[in-house]
Parts: structure tokens; sequence; C-alpha cells
């Protein structure tokens, strides 16, 4: 890219010096100011030509310290000193065009060395404006497609300065004096076709400087960004652009008691919502905490607990003689003292308390969090266990079947683990509540038994 972008700006500024030269030449010779118009323009698409050279070459650095959005506003810079060189042109040409027509005529002589100038230049001109703007539409490089509007433009401003020509040299054949005004009119018309251009290119650029969000891209991005799953509300969406690349900043809001790891993924699907509008954009999401009108209690209290990087289960609520009655697990990191892990508990309780004000008392139990890896033997099939297991499950009538038993010693203690097959439609709650009675069964026929494990799975899931 960077390659392309240089090769096709140090061509542009060899053919305007060409160009640039032969155009003096000729206007002095032949005396109109048409030619020596277009001459100041291509002196001044010279010295913007080698601009955009200096801007694409310092816009493709990457980003630093300093410039953590990169370099690309300096294409939009150069753009907009190009702007300035232009009115400046206009500038001269009018009032030299002026001059000519009220105070002061000179006789202009159309050689046809004028003529083959002229047309080489819109010949050039209409090479190079197609080459640019090829480069800049593939790369989005605003100051390639300055110089291809220049240069387009000229190609018109030329045409004029020729008819120009041809009047005066028609008004000469002719005996026809008003013709030989055609040359500072058409010089007059060559600072219009400027003005315009350079109205359009100050637009652009001064848009750009000044952070301007491109057409309806904001708009696009809100909807898609609010169509995202698990996107609440979307707060703010700030657009802006440096050269070819865009930044976006995306604020949208998330259920509060959403995990991180969901947070991410709805990041990442935002930031895909976005790059659907402006491909490539450069994507920030802050998300922020939004409270849904169907949270229940146990959702609120789960929001409280994941805001402090608690992961808080079997919670479970009671309402006894009309105030709410909370009752949770809480694990913890096992290397924490008693005393410590009590305060943190404590202090998560007040805060639940303190977000849900139904709540009238809560009652934690305390679990480790294991982070080490134990070592341990397994057990060899236990013919009598399994029996009794069995047996246990004959009162279970939910339980279709019981298979994958292994027994395990960690540290001296037992633990078993088994899957249990159920029916497809058996409620959650239910399906938990048997698997709590099995624990204790299994563990009041077994009491060596530490730790029981159960798998539940659905009728049409058990391959064995």
């Amino acid at each position: 890219m960077q390659a392309e972008k240089r090769r096709v700006a140090r061509n542009s500024i060899y053919v305007a010096l060409v160009i640039t030269t032969l155009k003096i030449v000729v206007g002095y010779r032949s005396h109109s100011l048409g030619i020596l118009s277009e001459a100041a323009h291509s002196g001044l698409d010279l010295l913007a030509a080698c601009i955009t050279l200096l801007s694409v070459r310092v816009s493709d650095k990457p980003a630093d310290a300093d410039h953590p959005y990169g370099h690309g506003k300096f294409e939009n810079f150069s753009a907009f000193l190009e702007t300035g060189l232009l009115l400046l042109t206009c500038i001269w040409i009018v009032w030299e065009a002026i001059q000519r027509l009220l105070y002061h005529g000179i006789h202009i002589v159309p050689t046809a060395s004028a003529f083959g100038v002229m047309f080489l230049s819109m010949a050039l001109d209409t090479w190079r404006s197609r080459r640019l703007g090829k480069i800049a539409r593939k790369y989005e490089s605003q100051a390639l497609e300055a110089d291809a509007l220049h240069f387009s433009t000229d190609i018109w401003s030329s045409g004029v300065v020729v008819a120009g020509l041809a009047f005066v040299l028609a008004g000469e054949r002719l005996q026809i004096p008003v013709l030989t005004m055609a040359d500072p009119i058409a010089a007059l018309l060559v600072a219009g076709v400027i003005v315009y251009v350079s109205s359009r290119l100050a637009r652009q650029t001064i848009d750009a400087l000044l952070d301007a969000a491109p057409g309806d891209a904001r708009a696009n991005i809100t909807d898609r960004v609010g169509n995202v799953e698990g996107v609440m509300d979307v707060d703010r969406v700030r657009l802006r652009r440096a050269g070819n690349k865009y930044f976006a900043d995306v604020s949208v809001g998330l259920a509060h008691n959403a995990t991180f790891q969901k947070s991410e993924q709805i990041a990442a699907s935002v930031t895909s919502a976005v790059q659907s509008v402006l491909p490539n954009a450069d994507v920030v999401v802050h998300s922020f905490p939004r409270r849904s009108v169907q949270e229940s209690v146990f959702d609120r209290i789960r929001a409280v607990a994941a805001r402090n990087n608690f992961n808080v289960h079997d919670v479970s609520v009671q309402e006894l003689g009309g105030k709410l009655h909370v009752e949770q697990h809480l694990e913890l990191d096992e290397k924490l003292s008693l005393k410590d892990a009590h305060d943190i508990v404590t202090r998560l309780e007040a805060e639940i308390r303190a977000g849900v004000p139904e709540i009238s008392s809560i009652l934690t139990h305390i679990e480790s969090e294991p982070n080490t890896i134990e070592s341990g033997d397994e057990v060899e099939k236990n013919s009598k266990l399994e029996r009794k297991l069995r047996k246990v499950i004959t009162e279970f009538p939910e339980v279709l079947d019981l298979h994958e038993i292994r027994i395990k010693k960690v540290r001296d203690l037992i633990y078993l683990s088994c899957h249990c097959t159920m029916a497809d439609d058996l409620p959650l709650s239910r399906v938990h509540d048997i698997s709590t009675s099995l624990e204790i069964r299994f563990k009041q026929e077994e009491p060596e038994l530490f730790k029981v494990l159960i798998h539940t799975e659905p009728q049409t899931d058990n391959t064995r």
C-alpha cells in the first residue's frame, strides 16, 4: 500500500513539473492570460503534489506514544493546505483578468504550440487523475483524492482556455474585436472552476479535521449495535477519521449481572457490527450496567456478587412473615483465613441488602474454592458398594439408570462420582432435588464417602 501510494504521488509530481514548464513557456510567448493562469494553477498543483507525497509518507507511519491515533490527520491537513493554495491562485487570476478587461488589453498570439501544450496537458491530466483516483479509492486516501480532484478539473479548465484561444484566433481572422476579450473571460471561468473545486475540497478537509461523522454512518452503527443480542441500550457513538482510518467509541448498556466473559462476547459482536458499516475501523466498546424491568430478586443478588467478582450459587429465597430471607453459597480462595473470608462475606451481604432493600436477612454458606491440583488414586471396582447404590436408586422412581460409577481416594478421603439417567422433560428443579437426596442417601449407606458428585443426563443422551 505504501509503495503504491508513494509511486503514484511521485508520478504526479513529474507530470506536474512538465506541464507547468510548458505552460509557462507558451504562456509568455503567446501573452495568454488563460494559459498563464493555467500555468499558475499547474504550479500550485506541483506544490500540492509535493505536499501529497510528503503527507502519504508521514501518514503511513504507525501509531506511537505521542500519536496514539496514528499520523493519518497529516493527509487531511495537507489537503487543507492545497485548498488555501488554490484560493490564492484564484485571487491572482481574477485580479489580472479584471486589469486586462477594464484597464489595459494585451495582444494575444494564439500559436500552434499554445494549442498543442494545452491538448497535451488535457491528455496528461486525464491519465493521472484516473490513476490517482483509483489508488485514492483503493486506500481511502484523502490527500490522493484531493490530487485526483484537482487534475480532473484541470481537464475542464484547460478546455476553457483552449476555447478562449480559439475565440481570439477567430476574432483576429474575422475582424471581430469583441472576441479578443475571450482570453481573460476564459481565465475568469478557470478561476470559477478552481473556486468550485476548492469549496468541495474545503468541506471535506474541514469535516475530517473537525472529526465530523461520515454521512449516515452514526445512525447506521446505532441501529446495528442496537440489534446485537445482549445490548440493552446504545448510549453514545462517537466517530473520528484520521487519513484512511476510522476510530469508533461506542458505549452500550448491558445487564448488570453479565459476567466478564459475556461482556467480552457482546463487545466482540458490537465491534463486528461497527465494522460492517466502517470496515477495518478501530473500535473501543465501553459497557455500563443496566437493570432490566424483568429482573427477579435472584438476578439482583447475582448482579451484586458479579460486580464484586464473586459467584454465588444455590441461592434460595423464602418469604416468612412478609419478609424475604436469603440463603446462598459462596466460594472463596481456600488459602484465606476464616477471619478474612468472614469479612468478605459481611461486606458482600451488606451490599446485597443495600441493592435489594426487600431482603430482611442473608445467611451465606462459605465454601473453599480449590486452586491446587491434588494427586490421588482410583480405587478398583467395589461390587458391594455398587449393589448398595443400586438399591438406593430404587427409592427414586424418576432415576431410570445408574452407570459409570467411579471411586477415587484423595488425601485418604473417598470421592464417588456416577451418572444418573432421568426423563427428558423432568423439570430442572426436580432434578436438583433428586440429586441432592441421592447424595444424602449414598452417604448414609456408605459413611466413608467424603464427597459425592452425580452427573444427570436425559434419557435421549444415554448412549451407554
